[in-house]
């Protein structure tokens, strides 16, 4: 009973988070209300859609607890009347951006642990968690998706997921496997996004002459 309510208002946290990155894309855009609610709810519940079906757990979260679009409405119509406040939008969606994928990285990768998925599963699962959502957020807004910047993005989601599964898996409790797991995810999009940090990028070389 304590899990599953650990776990639900874990769910909340990251949704809230993903949900006002969204608002933010929609702040960008010019959308109107309803645009920002439909924008957040397809970042906050995109991953964990994904990942549910994948698991056969259905229905879906959110459909299993529709208090989850409240919060996502809440925190998108809080965006609309504020993000006028933010100097950088870009600035502020990147850094909520990156909160919600530390958390939902190693969210993912806790509920497939529960659902019986392998340990190298867990952390893929954990990864397409914390993505999925801001990669449908920007095909609909038509924005280059944040994976595809030079900052280390994935790579960051995996390394905080793979540490919570590590941790878990030499039996460190719950509570401080996940902090670490969400702080090292954190940790390397933070300083990705401060230092400018990528992974280093295929370099063209000329062809061989085979005549």
């Amino acid at each position: 009973m304590l899990l599953d309510a650990t776990l639900r208002w874990l769910d909340m946290a990251g949704i809230a988070v993903f949900a006002a990155s969204g608002a933010l894309v929609a702040s960008r855009k010019q959308m109107d209300v309803v645009g920002f609610v439909l924008i957040a709810c397809v970042t906050g519940f995109g991953g964990g859609t994904l990942r549910d079906l994948l698991l056969g757990r259905t229905p879906v979260f959110w459909l299993r607890a529709p208090e989850l679009l409240g919060v996502a409405a809440a925190a998108a119509i809080l965006v609309f009347f504020t993000a006028h406040l933010f100097a950088s939008r870009m600035r502020a969606l990147l850094w909520a951006d990156a909160v919600g994928v530390s958390l939902y990285a190693v969210l993912g990768a806790e509920i497939a642990l529960l659902a019986g998925a392998s340990p190298w599963a867990a952390v893929l699962l954990g990864v397409m968690t914390a993505a999925g959502g801001g990669i449908l957020r920007d095909v609909i807004c038509n924005e280059v998706p944040l994976i595809l910047r030079r900052e280390i993005y994935l790579t960051a989601a995996a390394a905080g997921a793979a540490a919570f599964v590590l941790l878990r898996l030499e039996g460190v409790w719950r509570e401080p496997a996940f902090a670490l797991g969400a702080l090292c995810c954190l940790a390397i999009r933070g300083l990705s996004l401060w230092r400018g940090w990528s992974l280093p990028p295929y370099r063209s070389r000329a062809g061989r002459d085979y005549g």
